[in-house]
């Protein structure tokens, strides 16, 4: 098991640096392979520059800009994205992450002679977890449409192996969060990544972060 996990918050003491915890935490006890793209941390930048987008069909040179993150893309088997959903999508970061790492002829092939649609490029990818915070509630984000959970599942999943499996959590209402409301989505978490992953792997709860901000 080869994990990618793409996180994106800008405090290392958000409830979701915990949520990013527990599963480098399963997937260690899994004995899996892990590569953690902190988003944040690294300074990564999410503008797709001009230069970028004029040269976006120009494979294989579309990768130099961001060569690691693509050979990271090519080598895992299992992708996991944390972060907070904000106005009802992905932050600016993470939705900058997609538009360049994943590119034309790395996670999607375009349109040409013998096909009339983009086909998925990332079907080495049987395993995909989202888990996110949400400050809105459940149902008003369902009301919303929640753009970015469709982005994730739906719009990436279609590149991936088909009938791949899936993880998802969600803390809706984090701002009015309490001690106990998130060690709960920490326990759906847990059950989460074990499912992702196929099997049980106990590890400690981490210790819950003090701030309660998404």
């Amino acid at each position: 098991m080869r994990a990618l996990v793409v996180y994106c918050h800008p405090s290392p003491h958000s409830f979701t640096a915990a949520v990013r915890d527990l599963v480098l935490a399963k997937l260690d006890s899994a004995g899996a392979e892990v590569r953690l793209h902190d988003l944040y941390a690294s300074g990564f930048s999410p503008v797709l520059t001009r230069a970028e987008w004029e040269g976006y069909l120009d494979c294989p040179k579309n990768c130099a800009p961001v060569s690691s993150e693509v050979e990271d893309i090519r080598w895992c088997d299992t992708l996991i994205f944390v972060y907070p959903t904000w106005w009802y999508g992905l932050p600016a970061m993470l939705k900058g992450w997609l538009d360049r790492v994943l590119l034309p002829d790395v996670a999607f092939f375009m349109p040409d002679a013998a096909n009339t649609t983009i086909r998925p490029g990332l079907r080495h990818i049987n395993r995909l977890g989202v888990f996110t915070t949400c400050g809105a509630s459940r149902w008003l984000t369902f009301v919303v449409g929640s753009p970015g959970r469709r982005t994730l599942r739906r719009g990436v999943g279609f590149l991936l192996t088909p009938r791949h499996r899936r993880a998802f959590a969600a803390h809706y209402l984090m701002d009015r969060s309490t001690p106990e409301s998130r060690r709960a989505h920490l326990m759906r978490v847990a059950a989460q990544m074990d499912r992702l992953i196929g099997r049980p792997v106990p590890v400690p709860l981490p210790q819950l972060q003090r701030e309660a901000a998404e």
